[in-house]
């Protein structure tokens, strides 16, 4: 059976064979999600072939719908197959409000709606997280940042693999840099928390006005990588009088954290967050065949050389100037050699 085939079928025993499909914005993965217009009620369909894994979805959004989060309604799926369908938030992306492209909705503006996501966010976290998380530890944050920089980056900008020392050195910085974490609170964390994944839901109230998607890369962190992703965006530009009365709104609806401490690990989840997005649009343009990515590396390498200059940040500051001068912080050339 062919895949067009299967999601026919699939679509009819859920009374959608009627339903005409139109696709929507595909995120960093090989998922694929559908509009359908036409069957019992408006929904998305998940098409996530084989490479992909729809149970972690389905495992976190049962237990954020459980504690009162705006999530996806799942009204059908075949797990084995990757299939879903699911309930149509609509199209009021806050990447939408934020970049300008609609006005913010009637009584909000954007540091509201920035705020109203810092609320859901809030929620979140104070919920125990589900059971069978993965760890999104100091040592699973360091892992990935440094993939991304000595399996992509590094040989696409210099042409070669990186010397053992300098592997060795940017280590050791980045989990010197990754002490604060370390050290801090573990809980719920999204892991992709900002404005393509949330949406204002006007007709809800509370934090649930804010609706939640992409949520099957959860896992257990310190909380303040979600307030990092949303606030420095990799994707657009956040003013920082807004990022800074968002963390203040942040710490005030959290008074059992310690603002310092948990402004260092603010400042090391962002350091990490920056190297590793940044090197991961080169493995997304040259193994994914996604170029597009790469107009994002000029903001997430200003972002990074921002997150450098923090106290916290000093070890991975002093490593990434001894191996990579500041003329190479940027996309390699298209024509180097992977």
């Amino acid at each position: 059976m062919t895949r067009a085939s299967e999601i026919a079928a699939f679509l009819a025993r859920h009374g959608y064979a009627a339903a005409v499909a139109t696709p929507l914005a595909q995120d960093a993965s090989f998922r694929r999600y559908l509009r359908l217009a036409g069957g019992p009620r408006p929904a998305v369909l998940m098409d996530a072939p084989p490479s992909e894994d729809v149970r972690p979805f389905l495992h976190v959004v049962a237990h954020l719908a459980g504690i009162g989060v705006s999530v996806p309604q799942v009204f059908a799926s075949d797990a084995a197959a990757g299939l879903l369908i699911e309930e149509d938030l609509g199209d009021d992306l806050l990447s939408v409000f934020l970049d300008g492209i609609r006005p913010p909705p009637p009584g909000m503006d954007q540091p509201a709606l920035v705020e109203a996501a810092v609320d859901a966010l809030v929620a979140m976290q104070r919920a125990a997280p589900p059971p069978g998380l993965p760890l999104w530890d100091a040592g699973a944050m360091a892992s990935t940042a440094l993939g991304t920089l000595f399996d992509w980056w590094w040989p696409a900008m210099f042409g070669t693999a990186a010397p053992a020392a300098a592997r060795q050195d940017i280590a050791a910085a980045l989990e010197a840099t990754l002490a604060p974490v370390a050290a801090g609170p573990a809980g719920f964390v999204h892991r992709d928390y900002f404005a393509e994944n949330l949406l204002w839901l006007p007709g809800r109230d509370g934090m649930r006005r804010i609706g939640v998607i992409d949520v099957q890369g959860a896992a257990v962190g310190h909380p303040a990588y979600d307030l990092v992703s949303l606030l420095q965006d990799a994707r657009r530009d956040i003013p920082p009088a807004i990022a800074g009365r968002a963390v203040t709104h942040y710490l005030a609806a959290r008074p059992e954290l310690d603002p310092a401490a948990f402004r260092a690990a603010y400042a090391a989840c962002a350091a990490q967050r920056h190297l590793r997005v940044t090197c991961q649009w080169v493995r997304l343009a040259r193994r994914d065949g996604r170029p597009g990515y790469l107009v994002h590396g000029p903001r997430t390498w200003r972002l990074l050389d921002q997150a450098l200059r923090e106290p916290a940040a000093t070890p991975l500051a002093a490593a990434l100037d001894r191996w990579i001068p500041p003329d190479f912080r940027r996309n390699p050339p298209p024509d180097a050699t992977a």
